[in-house]
């Protein structure tokens, strides 16, 4: 499983060559390369652990030399060495195993860290000293004859050969591992992108909804607005009314004082009440203009009120217009993100 540090980077430590390589066409590259060549290899990652299986090994190593525990106990630390030794150098590694063959090891590196190493070779520049073959066959317990005889069929090539197709290991094997390692990387942003424009998405999903909202309800507003409006231009209607009505009672009033004073003695009591009427009609006419003035101010404040939330009515309609276009433009690249994604999950 890969793994990543706390700043959401690839953990290259942890990194494993199966995250970045087809195991399958390695193994299909490594076949052709050993048959053409002549020269066995295997693959493994960086703990030793074979993942590959062997290519063109010859009856040398895997039926004699790896036919006890103990020559396969030598031949995993010869490797161990050549693997360690060609990560280090950060190149391919030639030298000879514990049983006098050539090998040589090209390491898998991702910025430097070894992710596995192809080991090649079971080959000789010249024909194997027998007394070294007969020693070797005594200390992991084999039949000496048989390994003296099985060494004649050992491929024999020229070192400037095994340096090229060590070379040619180790720069197949890391141009597929350096396409692998950047797919990957590929994969991991286009997956982000399309988890980060999903939530942009989302986001400029509710400011649609709430641009709506607000749209709705200042749409509303100005309704009561122009309600306020109208109840004020009632108003005044109804106070024009009162006016009339005192100018009425003013007039009811004077005619009353006038026959009071007709009437002499017998009428100032009506004449008194005929004064208070004719003040009670002044003042409510007073109080009418007073009021009238009031919802005059009331009509102009509306007025700018109802001119303003219209102003902003038609900002928010545009807002909200914009909010969608930019919704649909995110939805349509978070679309390409998902197409890209899965196109760099299917390599």
């Amino acid at each position: 499983m890969i793994k990543f540090t706390d700043n959401d980077k690839l953990d290259l430590d942890l990194l494993q060559i199966q995250d970045v390589l087809d195991i399958s066409i390695l193994q299909k590259f490594q076949d052709n390369f050993a048959e053409s060549m002549n020269i066995a290899s295997v693959t493994v990652d960086k703990s030793g652990q074979p993942v590959t299986k062997p290519s063109s090994y010859t009856d040398f190593c895997l039926n004699l030399i790896q036919s006890t525990s103990n020559g396969t106990s030598r031949c995993a630390e010869s490797h161990r060495r050549g693997g360690e030794e060609a990560t280090r150098l950060g190149k391919p590694y030639i030298h000879v195993c514990h049983a006098g063959l050539i090998d040589f090891a090209a390491p898998i590196l991702i910025e430097g860290k070894s992710i596995g190493t192809m080991l090649g070779g079971q080959v000789a520049y010249s024909k194997v000293d027998e007394s070294s073959l007969r020693r070797t066959a005594a200390e992991i317990g084999i039949n000496a004859d048989k390994l003296v005889e099985v060494s004649n069929n050992v491929y024999t090539i020229s070192e400037k050969n095994v340096r090229a197709a060590a070379e040619v290991l180790f720069i197949v094997a890391n141009s597929l591992s350096i396409i692998g390692y950047e797919s990957l990387l590929v994969g991991m942003s286009t997956k982000n992108l399309s988890e980060n424009f999903g939530q942009i998405s989302a986001t400029m999903e509710q400011l649609a909804a709430s641009a709506v909202n607000v749209s709705n309800n200042q749409h509303l507003l100005n309704e009561e607005i122009s309600r306020v409006k109208n109840i004020s231009m009632d108003i005044n209607s109804i106070l024009n009314s009162i006016k009339s009505i005192a100018d009425q009672t003013k007039m009811l009033g004077l005619n009353a004082a006038i026959e009071a004073a007709r009437a002499g003695e017998a009428g100032k009591g009506f004449g008194v009440v005929a004064a208070e009427i004719r003040k009670l009609s002044q003042d409510s006419k007073e109080t009418a203009s007073k009021i009238t003035d009031l919802t005059k101010k009331i009509q102009e404040s509306v007025d700018k009120a109802l001119e303003t939330s219209n102003s902003t009515f038609e900002t928010t309609e545009q807002q909200t217009s914009a909010i969608e276009e930019v919704s649909a433009n995110v939805q349509e690249v978070s679309v390409v993100a998902d197409n890209l994604s899965n196109m760099v999950n299917k390599k």
